[in-house]
């Protein structure tokens, strides 16, 4: 192709200097509580639906259909290879709202209890030790 610059050529770009921050420049305490939310947000309908598979007193079907959906979103092969642009994350989100949706449905305040509990385990918001 003629006229397009070949991967050897020099840029007429300037280099990037990139600049790594010291730790002092960085409030690591305020970093770690934000990740902490961050996961808690994103932990707690996955702690939700986990308490819901194996609670007893969910019924056999909902389990099983839980564990369908966990499981196909969990497993890289897909019905809509995820590559595939826009589409490729559309039958991931069809089974996780199919699985948010299920889930809402049987969920009691003794498995949000649960949920909760496991989520303060794995995602403490204060510092330990």
């Amino acid at each position: 192709m003629a006229g397009a610059p070949s991967a050897t050529a020099p840029s007429d770009q300037p280099p990037v200097d990139a600049e790594v921050l010291e730790s002092s420049v960085i409030d690591e305490a305020l970093l770690l509580r934000l990740l902490r939310r961050a996961g808690r947000t994103i932990a707690r309908p996955a702690f939700e639906c986990l308490e819901i598979l194996l609670d007893g007193a969910t019924p056999p079907r909902v389990r099983l259909t839980v564990l369908a959906a966990l499981t196909y979103l969990l497993v890289p092969l897909d019905l809509i290879p995820d590559f595939i642009p826009a589409a490729g994350f559309s039958d991931d989100m069809v089974a996780l709202t199919a699985l948010l949706g299920l889930c809402s449905a049987h969920r009691t305040p003794e498995i949000r209890a649960r949920a909760q509990s496991r989520l303060d385990r794995w995602f403490p918001l204060t510092r330990q030790g």
